[in-house]
């Protein structure tokens, strides 16, 4: 395809772009804006659901450097949104802004935002896809396995000793991890649409599972708090709260969650607690990716951090890679260490 160096050069330099966002509801997308010379004239990346897509991102950071971008070229990592969401079209955002060529990987499959590189091209805009589209597809793909399922983007994230696990032999847990890693925890849960636990670790702990700012103070907007598994929660239960962001499903299939859940217009999920959950969530292929607070310490006996996987031999352990997005595969927090993985496409298996 007729692509220039300098273009190869923006689209490998978007995907490290990319890299820099956050998992969840939304794929991670990196944009560079080219001039007619080849020299990079802005960036930008998306930096989770809510937040300005890289286009416009890009876009933003030319207007706030005085850089005029009309007759420019934008590379970026997937074809530009074509619908009005939490933010607008991208596809507007380019033509307004005078944008000349678009180059992009991979297209855009969802129902709602597809269609941004047709748009473009009917107002005049030289529009080409397919540069490096295999890499990008790889970079988002449980997202996409996810959407293509109707389902939510599934976090799983664990505080646990070195050696995996979440509780002493006498029930007791607080605290594991330190002070930083629970406030950086704090941060996905600022991000995510629900929060689910099952009912022994409602019934273990009785967490409040809110999301809160790092002063401590309850955030504006809540996630819904789930319980999954058939035991009533009690009706004093913390986790109740009197804001109607509550909810419990008496079942113990990750799928059948994961369907009431999308229908009520959640698009990504943090499973939270406990093992029995998570492991439910690991062995039905349904963890899109995996958190795991890490503390150094020892307990020998107690709650395995993921219960129930089903696994007899070493023929049937999952594997999985470390993830680069959003900070790193392996990031000290306090005194322990955040630990990013996601499943190998190889061995993903998502339930349609």
């Amino acid at each position: 395809m007729d692509f220039s160096r300098a273009e190869l050069a923006a689209m490998e330099q978007a995907l490290q772009l990319a890299r820099r966002g956050v998992r969840g509801a939304n794929p991670l997308v990196g944009a560079v804006i080219l001039a007619p010379s080849g020299e990079v004239l802005a960036t930008g990346f998306h930096r989770g659901a809510g937040t300005p897509h890289a286009e416009a991102d890009a876009l933003a950071a030319a207007a706030a450097a005085g850089t005029e971008v009309s007759g420019a070229t934008m590379v970026v990592t997937l074809e530009p949104c074509n619908h009005t969401g939490r933010t607008g079209p991208c596809s507007q955002a380019i033509l307004r802004a005078g944008i000349a060529r678009v180059v992009y990987a991979a297209a855009d499959t969802t129902d709602d935002a597809a269609g941004g590189a047709g748009t473009l091209a009917a107002a005049g805009v030289n529009t080409l896809g397919g540069l490096l589209a295999e890499e990008t597809q790889d970079l988002n793909h449980r997202w996409a396995a996810a959407v293509a399922a109707n389902r939510p983007f599934v976090t799983v994230k664990t505080a646990q000793t070195l050696d995996g696990r979440t509780a002493a032999a006498d029930g007791t847990s607080q605290w594991i991890t330190s002070p930083e890693a629970r406030t950086d925890a704090q941060n996905l849960r600022l991000r995510v649409d629900a929060i689910l636990a099952g009912t022994g670790t409602i019934q273990a702990d009785d967490p409040q599972l809110t999301a809160r700012h790092p002063d401590g103070s309850d955030a504006e907007v809540q996630p819904l708090r789930v319980v999954m598994g058939h035991t009533t929660v009690p009706a004093g239960a913390r986790i109740r709260g009197t804001d109607g962001r509550f909810l419990q499903l008496s079942t113990h299939d990750p799928a059948v969650v994961l369907a009431e859940l999308h229908a009520r217009g959640v698009r990504h999920l943090m499973v939270e607690g406990g093992g029995t959950v998570a492991g439910a969530f690991l062995r039905a292929g349904l963890a899109d990716e995996l958190l795991a607070y890490t503390a150094p310490a020892l307990l020998g006996a107690g709650t395995p951090a993921f219960a129930g996987l089903g696994i007899t031999s070493m023929a049937q352990t999952q594997r999985w890679r470390w993830d680069p997005a959003g900070g790193g595969a392996a990031v000290p927090v306090g005194a322990d260490l955040r630990l990013h993985l996601e499943p190998l496409p190889e061995t993903k298996n998502d339930q349609q």
